[in-house]
């Protein structure tokens, strides 16, 4: 009797095959549009049973946005696992130059800009996957500088960050917006520290 296939393969086996059914169903939305498109399309289009793709994505619209899970572990690990010394802001910065600048120049990019602007169920899902990924941007960085969950500096940080995306599309250098959006980012993010600061000091004045 063969060996059952180990955690690693296993894993592996089902990445491929999500990243198969996602790829599928990008190609068939953008060729047809997502209201032309059936789930039993994208099932047979990448060969799995539309009980499989379930198994992977709980709604049409979430074919479409397939990397909602790993953007929220990767801004968490951008924040967390920085280097020490760096800060806040860098430490985002360092991440939208390295994952976000690559996705700005995407030759699909645009097309898929337009389809999810162009069908009002995807951008529903797509403000919402917004608000719930500022949401998890502004806990951990209220968490990793120790201050109150709900601080509105963290939650204006966090959601400003998350525009750079949108401001790149469209530009002749994204990595320069980035640059650009993240210089205004970290001096405004210096000055309310230091407004911060000074408050504090007079409080114990």
């Amino acid at each position: 009797m063969p060996d059952s296939p180990n955690p690693g393969r296993r894993e592996r086996k089902k990445a491929a095959t999500r990243q198969a059914i996602a790829d599928a169903a990008l190609e068939l939305f953008l060729e047809h549009g997502f209201d032309r498109v059936s789930v039993r399309d994208v099932a047979d289009r990448a060969d799995v049973s539309t009980t499989t793709l379930f198994a992977h994505f709980p709604s049409k619209e979430a074919l479409v946005f397939d990397r909602e899970d790993d953007v929220d572990a990767a801004l968490t690990a951008a924040v967390r696992e920085r280097p020490e010394g760096l800060g806040v802001v860098e430490a985002l910065r360092a991440h939208a130059l390295e994952s976000w600048v690559p996705i700005a120049t995407d030759p699909r990019r645009e097309r898929f800009t337009a389809l999810v602007n162009d069908t009002p169920a995807l951008r529903e899902y797509g403000e919402r996957m917004w608000m719930r990924h500022a949401g998890t941007l502004s806990a951990v960085v209220a968490a990793e500088l120790g201050r109150e969950p709900d601080d509105p500096a963290c939650a204006a940080l966090a959601r400003f960050a998350l525009e750079v995306p949108a401001l790149t599309t469209g530009r002749h250098d994204p990595r320069a917006t980035v640059e650009t959006v993240f210089d205004l980012l970290l001096d405004g993010w210096r000055a309310q520290e230091g407004a911060s600061d000074t408050a504090a000091d007079g409080s114990r004045g």
